[in-house]
């Protein structure tokens, strides 16, 4: 049976990581998480102090891209690869809300988005391959044979991200975290370079109301459709 590429793109905190790492797992793919690589870039401008609440340096900042050096490492007590930058696991001081706040104006910058879609077709050239984010249907891998594109309301993907952030201890209120979700959408879909918007050919899932049992077994379906017709 021939490997396919499965893209899925969609708003922040829909669980596009869950399902991707969930897919993978089930089909012996390899899992790529984007948004992992542009919150490590992220973070990478806010330890050199690069990006503030008062300022951005962006000319500064991507002068300095070159020495950002990015890696998944697997973790076999976890079960997915974690978040490498220049040699340090930061797979925890990425999922922050303080990354969180700064990550869709970095991610909006070409000269970055030009670098990590590089790579990031690199990894998955030879099929295979589970990748989720903002622009994968669209820039990334637009001939994929399977494009998803994920979506919920913005009261329940707050609701699920405040939650995660309690869960490891950060001090935060729920009114915060929506208003993170909706700037971040709104910045995602409204940004010059690779904008989020769903592919022409992607196939819409909205998990509002779904379990994750519920969303593995539909969007499963949906692969062996997908390899079926490839055979």
């Amino acid at each position: 049976m021939k490997n396919i590429t499965i893209a899925i793109d969609g708003f922040s905190s829909t669980g596009k990581s869950t399902i991707a790492k969930q897919l993978a797992k089930a089909l012996g793919y390899i899992y790529v998480d984007t948004g992992a690589m542009y919150r490590a870039v992220t973070l990478y401008a806010m330890q050199n102090n690069f990006i503030s609440r008062e300022n951005f340096n962006i000319s500064d900042f991507v002068m300095q891209l070159h020495k950002v050096n990015l890696s998944f490492k697997f973790n076999a007590s976890l079960g997915f690869a974690e978040m490498y930058l220049n040699g340090n696991n930061v797979e925890k001081e990425i999922r922050t809300m303080k990354v969180s706040s700064f990550v869709s104006e970095v991610s909006a910058i070409s000269e970055v988005r030009k670098q990590l879609v590089k790579i990031q077709r690199e990894i998955g050239k030879n099929s295979g391959v589970v990748m989720d984010g903002r622009d994968i249907g669209t820039v990334v891998f637009p001939k994929a044979e399977l494009k998803l594109f994920i979506t919920a309301s913005p009261e329940i993907r707050a609701e699920r991200r405040y939650k995660e952030l309690i869960s490891r201890g950060e001090k935060i209120d729920y009114n915060t975290v929506l208003h993170n979700v909706n700037q971040r959408d709104y910045v995602d879909s409204h940004r010059k370079n690779s904008p989020l918007k769903k592919a022409e050919d992607a196939i819409e899932i909205d998990n509002s109301n779904l379990s994750l049992d519920e969303q593995f077994t539909k969007i499963m379906s949906l692969v062996k459709t997908t390899l079926k017709n490839k055979e």
